[in-house]
């Protein structure tokens, strides 16, 4: 099929809706760790972060879908994304004791710009480490430009929300911060042995179900 086709079939909404759940999953990972991200700027602007950094998620991702091709060749980003998340906790546990870990440390600044569009940078760059996976499932499952895109802006505003959801679990409870460093901890690890089996250095993959299965057991022990 010509992937820039717009016919419509019935069965194009059943591949949007599991295009939309199959986001879903895949991103529990990248929402809490967008969840931390945000975190470190004052309530006021946490949001206004996430919505600037999913308006740059719908551009990048619109864009990378007509690149799709050529993005199974950007193996170093994983490389790049893993190196940084495994940062992020060796910082957080690197700062003292649990009393003081549980005050989340205020965002800080990057290349000359001002805190919230340091915290807005991050957000973008993590996503497009994230994206990569979500654009080449949406590729293989259909040839359809239109239900690609579509299912991929759906599957956006369900993280959005599902962001939204997390940031208010982690603001309640301060204690679950701890938990979703170790979260980070987790995910770097895993991307790291993706890039690794990409390069074929090692034969094999971290299951989704045990990946999600893992994060759960982790964020419920610390919720307890």
């Amino acid at each position: 099929h010509d992937r820039g086709t717009v016919d419509f079939a019935a069965s194009d909404l059943l591949t949007i809706g599991l295009l939309v759940l199959l986001e879903g999953l895949l991103d529990v990972d990248n929402a809490l760790v967008l969840a931390i991200l945000v975190l470190s700027l004052p309530r006021h602007q946490q949001r206004q972060a996430l919505r600037y950094g999913i308006i740059g998620a719908f551009a990048f991702r619109g864009l990378a879908t007509f690149f799709a091709a050529y993005m199974i060749q950007l193996a170093w980003v994983k490389l790049v994304g893993a190196l940084y998340l495994l940062w992020l906790p060796i910082q957080h546990f690197r700062g003292g004791d649990h009393e003081s870990r549980k005050a989340i440390k205020p965002a800080t600044s990057w290349l000359g710009l001002g805190a919230f569009w340091t915290t807005v940078l991050k957000v973008e760059l993590t996503d497009i480490v994230f994206a990569i996976d979500s654009i080449l499932v949406a590729v293989a499952m259909s040839p359809k430009l239109w239900v690609i895109i579509t299912g991929g802006i759906l599957g956006i505003i369900a993280m959005r929300l599902l962001i939204g959801q997390l940031l208010t679990v982690v603001q309640r409870f301060p204690a679950l911060v701890d938990g979703a460093f170790v979260i980070i901890a987790w995910v770097g690890i895993k991307l790291l042995v993706e890039y690794l089996h990409q390069l074929h250095y090692v034969s094999f993959e971290i299951p989704k179900w045990l990946s999600l299965g893992l994060i759960v057991v982790i964020f419920g022990g610390f919720y307890l």
